[in-house]
Formats: structure tokens, C-alpha cells, sequence
């Protein structure tokens, strides 16, 4: 019998096999990716152990959680003080400190404050060639599983087993289930991969893919850039999944030729790479096919992924929900985002446009939203954000120009981080401000406390900025 994509991957890092069906395996760690939050306490476990880090040449940290993405950030490093007095949270500091002692301690390659090569983990890691097909790859962050977009098993892990790669490389991990997920049909006008993933999220609900390793397949899948394709496998987790997968193939070996960790002898890699595919007679333990040719834009107006309505759309009635639970968690939600059933997705006025995250802050995404943000305005009361992924997209942006496209319209530039995708930084909700944004995650409180997060794809996020209220990109194209 083949082998799934999953398997050739998995079978090739196991260290030690369990003794017992249904227990963990240990299996070796290709790459490991830090940042200054779920790492502080896993080096001082080594500390207290009197351990080193194992492989220091396979492991890469970068600040990105909890960093300012004001112009005056720099600061931290040289006037942290100065910092605190124009409103850096000193926990922040501290935590970004003690990140670059503990590389400098550890002797681990690391991308801080003024590093050009600083950004977003899970940006900066394919955009650097570190992430490759055919890896392992780990951090302490769930959207790891954005590098499986790459052909890689991605996923996070906790502060406990941060120390523990730290100090082995290798990992106890329990083997998942296989699934995989077809993808077809003509690509409709305004729809991009973010709204592939939230309307998939949408029909399997947030644990219909727990305990699978899922893969994506199909035409449409073939068709999406490395960006797209990121962005899918980003999400998948909000599915409930451990991983999501996609078998590398000539886009893959394009945009990792001649990256600055990417393998010297490339031609030598891409011939191992190319073996990187499901077999044709691989069985998988759920098969599900998706038809997307007539898919709108789509928006989400609850607060879990899965609570998602095209564009076009209305707030729905918890009453004709035929799941009790599912109804009960809408009456909950509509009563957290202030919502009324039956109100029209495009009557829901905003207060603020978040265009960033590692789910849409890489350069594809932002030259899609300068085309619609080009000679318009955002809306006087919307304030919008747009926050490139890492310094490199940000360089290349202000290279076409992007920036001023951008400043033109009324958005606020910013340098990269993970900003306003999660309420750990200054980049933050009010209490009950409406926001659309093109994060992963709209749980609440998760931008702020009492904020109100609807999740879309950059398209919908700078139409809606123009509008004012939540908007159907299609108008502006």
C-alpha cells in the first residue's frame, strides 16, 4: 500500500518507536523557529538542568509578538526607558531582552529590533529559505502550520516542549490521522484563499479536522501562489487540525531558489523534494471535496472562524440553527459583537481595518489591496492599519511604491510584527470597536478586550476601509 505525503515525512524523523499502539513517538526536529513569548521559561529550564541547546545551528529566534510597530521602536535597544515613557508595555521590553540574551547565552541565530531581516516568524521563515519541503518544523506559536504550505510537517508546540527540542532536537509526538481535502473549480471574481479557507472552516465547523494531518489537493490548489497556498495552511488549525500540508512542486522549488538558507545544492534538493507526493494507491482516513466556483467573498460575523457568511450575506437567526450547541454559541456571539439576526453583513458599520498578520501581511496580499486602495479614501471615522509581515516585504513594498499608494488613501504604514492580530502589543481594540481584519482569530477579546473582530481577506479589508462599513471588494474591481 502507498504512502501519503504525511507518512514519507513522518517515517523519515522517527528516533524511537512507541512500545504500545496509541503512544508517542520521538521524532527528530529539522527545524526550530523561537520568539520572545513561549521561550523565556524553556531556557531557564536549561539553565536549571544545566543543558545546552543541542543544535543552536537549527534553531532561529525573532522578536515579533510583542514588538511596537511604531517608526520609534528602535529604541528598545539602545533607551529602553525612553521606550516605557512613549508607551511600550516594560513587559514587552523585557521579554524582547531577554530573547537576545538568551541567543547571545545559547549561541542561536537571532533576528531583533533593528535587524532587517526581523518580522513575523511564520513570514519570515519560507521568505528566508529556512522552511523547506520535507522538514519538520516546530515553534511555539499554533500557525506553524503555515509552512506547510512548503511540503513540511509544521506545526506548535508549548513552552515545555520548546525546552525540550532545545535540548534533544527531537520531539514525543503522537501520530496523527490522514485526511485530505480536494480543492476544484474556476477561481471566482474577488475571491482569494483566505475566503477558500474560512468558507472550508465554515461548512466543517472548528473541530472538523481534530486529530488529522490534513492535506490539500485539487486544481485550485495547483493554481494558488506559495502565498495563497501559506495562507490555507495557516488556517488550517482553526479547523481543529494538527497540521496542514501541501506537496511541494515547481511554484515551491521558484520561490525558494536562491534564498538565503536555501540548500546550496539546489538542483540536489529538488530531486528529493520531487519525491515529496502522496502515492496514488495512499489511503487516507477522511476524504472531503470541495467545489468553489461559485464562492462569494466571504466574512465572518461571530467569534469563531467557522461562523462565516458570504459577503453578500445576513447575520443569521440562532433560532433556525438545528444544532442546540452551535445555537447556543451563535446567541452568545451575536450578544458579544452587538449584532442583531437578519441585519445585512454590508449594513455593519466599522471603526477599524487591520491589513497584517502571518495569515495576509506577505507582499501578494499587500499589492492586491493597494490596486483597490489606489486614488480612493478610507472612510473619516475607520481608522486602518496596514502592517507588513517582515522588513523585507515592507523594503519591497516601499520599492513599488506601495507605501504611498497606501498613505495616500489614509492607512497608517507601519513596520512589521504581529500587531493588531492579537491584544499582547500596543496595536489594539477599544472596547467595542468593530474591526475587519485579516488575522486568523476572532475569539473574544482576542484584539482587545470587548473588541469586535470580523476576519476577511485583504480585499474585503480595504474595501470595507473605503466604505466605511463591511464591504464586497467586486464593487472597486
Amino acid at each position: 500500500m502507498g504512502k501519503t505525503l504525511y507518512e514519507k515525512i513522518w517515517d523519515t524523523h522517527i528516533v524511537v518507536e512507541p512500545k504500545d499502539e496509541g503512544e508517542p513517538y520521538l521524532i527528530y526536529i529539522d527545524l526550530h523557529l523561537v520568539h520572545e513569548v513561549t521561550s523565556p521559561q524553556a531556557f531557564d529550564g536549561l539553565r536549571l538542568s544545566k543543558r545546552k541547546v543541542r543544535r543552536p545551528d537549527l534553531t532561529f529566534a525573532v522578536v515579533d509578538h510583542n514588538i511596537p510597530t511604531d517608526d520609534w521602536r528602535d529604541i528598545i535597544e539602545t533607551d529602553p526607558q525612553k521606550a516605557v515613557e512613549l508607551g511600550v508595555d516594560p513587559t514587552s521590553i523585557k521579554q524582547i531582552e531577554a530573547l537576545k540574551r538568551n541567543c547571545e547565552e545559547f549561541g542561536i541565530t537571532y533576528f531583533g529590533v533593528t535587524s532587517p531581516y526581523q518580522g513575523i516568524v511564520h513570514v519570515i521563515g519560507p521568505q528566508l529559505g529556512l522552511t523547506q519541503p520535507g522538514m519538520t518544523i516546530v515553534c511555539g506559536d499554533s500557525h506553524t502550520s503555515t509552512h506547510g504550505a512548503f511540503g513540511a510537517l509544521a506545526f506548535g508546540i508549548g513552552t515545555s516542549e520548546v525546552e525540550h527540542v532545545l535540548a534533544t532536537q527531537c520531539l514525543w509526538e503522537y501520530k496523527s490521522k490522514k485526511m485530505r481535502i480536494t480543492i476544484s473549480g474556476k477561481r471566482p471574481k474577488g475571491v482569494l484563499s483566505k475566503d477558500v479557507i474560512l468558507y472550508i472552516i465554515g461548512k466543517l465547523g472548528t473541530l472538523g479536522c481534530a486529530g488529522y494531518a490534513v492535506e490539500y489537493c485539487g486544481d485550485m490548489i495547483n493554481e494558488m501562489s506559495m502565498e495563497e497556498r501559506m495562507t490555507i495552511c495557516n488556517m488550517t488549525i482553526e479547523g481543529g487540525a494538527r497540521m496542514g500540508i501541501i506537496a511541494p512542486d515547481e511554484k515551491t522549488y521558484k520561490y525558494l531558489e536562491g534564498k538565503i538558507f536555501s540548500p546550496k545544492q539546489f538542483d540536489k534538493a529538488v530531486e528529493y523534494w520531487e519525491t515529496l507526493k502522496s502515492d496514488e494507491d495512499a489511503v487516507f482516513d477522511k476524504e472531503t471535496k470541495f467545489d468553489i466556483s461559485d464562492l462569494e467573498p466571504q466574512v465572518t460575523w461571530g467569534t469563531k472562524p467557522s461562523q462565516v457568511v458570504p459577503v453578500s450575506g445576513y447575520v443569521p437567526d440562532p433560532d433556525e440553527f438545528s444544532d442546540v450547541v452551535e445555537a447556543e454559541h451563535a446567541k452568545r456571539a451575536l450578544k458579544y459583537m452587538g449584532l442583531k439576526p437578519g441585519t445585512k453583513i454590508q449594513d455593519i458599520k466599522i471603526d477599524r481595518v487591520f491589513i497584517g498578520s502571518c495569515t495576509n501581511s506577505r507582499l501578494e496580499d499587500l499589492i492586491l489591496a493597494a490596486k483597490i486602495a489606489k486614488n480612493r479614501k478610507v472612510a473619516p471615522w475607520v481608522r486602518a492599519m496596514i502592517v507588513p509581515g517582515s522588513q523585507l516585504v515592507k523594503y519591497e513594498a516601499e520599492k513599488l511604491g506601495l507605501d504611498k499608494i497606501f498613505k495616500e488613501a489614509g492607512f497608517e504604514w507601519r513596520n512589521s510584527g504581529c500587531s493588531m492580530c492579537l491584544g499582547m502589543n500596543a496595536d489594539i481594540l477599544k472596547p467595542f470597536e468593530r474591526c475587519v481584519s485579516t488575522s486568523n482569530r476572532n475569539f473574544e477579546g482576542r484584539q482587545g478586550r470587548d473588541g469586535r473582530t470580523h476576519l476577511a481577506s485583504p480585499l474585503v479589508a480595504v474595501a470595507s476601509a473605503i466604505k466605511g462599513f463591511i464591504a464586497d471588494p467586486r464593487e472597486f474591481m
